[in-house]
């Protein structure tokens, strides 16, 4: 297993490899760059840094100045620099410190505080209860494992606490569930969020004294209230295009947040015992809700995607393939549209407005498709397993 592993990581490495090797030939040979807008951005702040200058000269640049920090190496040693460092890229407090960390360089993370928090109640924190029935999940996965192996994992879950499948729960136990966990504030909680909170805000007032009000707002600020005119996959950016120039009231501004915080709630409150899962589907919503989505988010959710397949039992034949056709095949079509409009200078906005909704409707889709294989594979399990509790148990209950 260790060498399977470590022989992963190599492949995956190479490949990383190829495809930086293989960028840099198509940004110098082809008319469309493979390099995203945004690693240029974040290049030129770098460049304006390592001259003693700000950051936040460099147009469009709204992220930490620690960022452009990091890329410094872009502008001494090579332009790759932070191609390499991005593909390099379980304790309570390291956990509280990194994700402090993670919210203060994109902000999006803050969307995870209400499962984490909800996960590290009394019962979940000092049980094995999510973690040996992830292990239970991945090891129903497994074609070839003996039921014996499955029932005694499963017969250690339920010493425990009983874990009943997802789709045999009412809504009101899946909420009472949720305000269980919820009920009490416990030395877990407030460990993880005075340790996260303070990391962010030492981060957050070190650059303030550095860059002042440039920093608050390009950083942090603008996120909250951003409208962007220019085309993307978002549905929302039509709208945006057509009244740019009458400018946003702060209501219109956060508007749009309501639809997509509603999701992130639902769904924190729903999977918040199998965390993995939950980002996932938290991420994936997070993005498709966005008022702004380019190229570059669809890596926030594509990193996870390995960490949930032993949870769920979706199949590469046939609903694996239809995702993945579906999904690319609505980024494709967007893509058309917008090389008509970008690249040959045509008025395809309405167009490409038909294929945001499009792009947004197969993500529903897939989300949707997700959780209901992800229902699906616990109760397959809760089939294999129910005779996995020893008798003595059963008299007990």
């Amino acid at each position: 297993m260790v060498r399977d592993a470590f022989a992963l990581l190599w492949i995956g490495a190479a490949l990383r490899f190829a495809f930086i090797v293989y960028g840099e030939w198509q940004d110098a040979h082809l008319e469309v760059p493979y390099t995203d807008i945004d690693y240029t951005v974040f290049s030129d702040a770098a460049a304006f840094m390592y001259e003693g200058k700000s950051p936040y000269l460099r147009d469009t640049y709204r992220y930490s100045p620690l960022l452009a920090l990091l890329l410094l190496p872009n502008v001494c040693l090579h332009p790759s620099w932070g191609k390499f460092l991005f593909s390099a890229a379980g304790r309570l407090v390291e956990a509280a410190i990194w994700y402090g960390v993670a919210v203060h360089f994109r902000i999006y993370p803050i969307i995870y505080v209400l499962p984490i928090l909800l996960i590290l109640s009394d019962n979940y924190v000092k049980g094995a209860n999510v973690l040996d029935f992830s292990n239970v999940n991945a090891q129903a996965a497994e074609k070839h494992e003996s039921v014996d192996n499955v029932q005694s994992s499963c017969s250690i879950a339920n010493h425990g606490q009983d874990i009943t499948s997802l789709h045999k729960k009412t809504h009101k136990s899946i909420l009472g569930d949720c305000f269980h966990a919820a009920q009490c504030l416990n030395r877990h909680r407030i460990q993880f969020g005075l340790i996260s909170g303070a990391v962010f805000f030492l981060l957050t007032g070190i650059c303030y004294k550095l860059y002042g009000t440039d920093f608050l707002h390009e950083a942090l600020l603008y996120h909250v209230t951003r409208t962007d005119p220019r085309h993307n996959f978002s549905i929302y950016f039509y709208y945006i295009y057509l009244h740019q120039n009458y400018g946003f009231s702060i209501i219109e501004r956060l508007v749009a947040f309501i639809p997509q915080m509603f999701m992130q709630v639902v769904l924190a409150a729903y999977f918040f015992k199998d965390i993995p899962f939950c980002l996932f589907l938290q991420t994936v919503g997070f993005v498709a809700f966005n008022k702004v989505i380019t190229a570059q988010y669809f890596v926030w959710f594509f990193c996870l995607l390995p960490l949930i397949l032993p949870s769920i039992s979706l199949k590469f034949k046939w609903k694996g393939a239809l995702c993945m056709a579906l999904w690319s095949g609505a980024q494709l079509h967007w893509l058309a549209w917008a090389y008509l409009l970008e690249f040959q200078g045509k008025n395809v906005f309405f167009q490409l407005w038909l294929a945001s909704i499009i792009f947004f409707a197969a993500n529903m889709f897939i989300i949707s498709i997700f959780i209901l294989s992800y229902s699906r594979n616990n109760t397959q399990l809760d089939s294999k397993t129910s005779l996995s509790i020893p008798a003595h148990h059963k008299k007990s209950e």
